[in-house]
């Protein structure tokens, strides 16, 4: 009897390993997207121009990069959403800060652009 119990042990320790290690693949691999900072430069009025690189598993579909400018204590004062085209692989943009900011980086990026980004505005009549 002590050794069935060692093999449903064994059993349940292995299968909740496996899934474990499932789940951090999953969540900590391969980024099917990912973007990173190239430049920036202060600009006046409080924003910085920050230009990036995306590297896409499927450079042809969209996506969509939050980027950020951080102030002097290193709290983030100000961010923005880059609609990046298919097959665009550098992009710069202004991000306007509350108060003056001292760097700019990427928060990161995503397939799923929202709608009111991906619908070009066309005015009816």
């Amino acid at each position: 009897m002590r050794g069935w119990r060692l093999w449903v042990f064994a059993l349940i320790a292995v299968l909740i390993s496996g899934t474990a290690a499932y789940v951090g693949y999953r969540n900590l691999g391969n980024a099917p997207i990912e973007a990173q900072r190239v430049t920036f430069s202060e600009q006046p009025g409080n924003a910085m121009e920050i230009t990036i690189d995306v590297n896409r598993s499927e450079p042809e579909r969209a996506a969509v990069c939050i980027v950020r400018v951080l102030n002097a204590a290193g709290t983030e004062s100000g961010r923005k959403e880059i609609y990046v085209p298919s097959g665009e692989e550098r992009l710069s943009t202004v991000v306007r800060s509350v108060g003056r900011p001292v760097t700019a980086d990427v928060f990161g990026c995503s397939y799923n652009v929202p709608k009111y980004m991906s619908t070009p505005y066309r005015p009816t009549g």
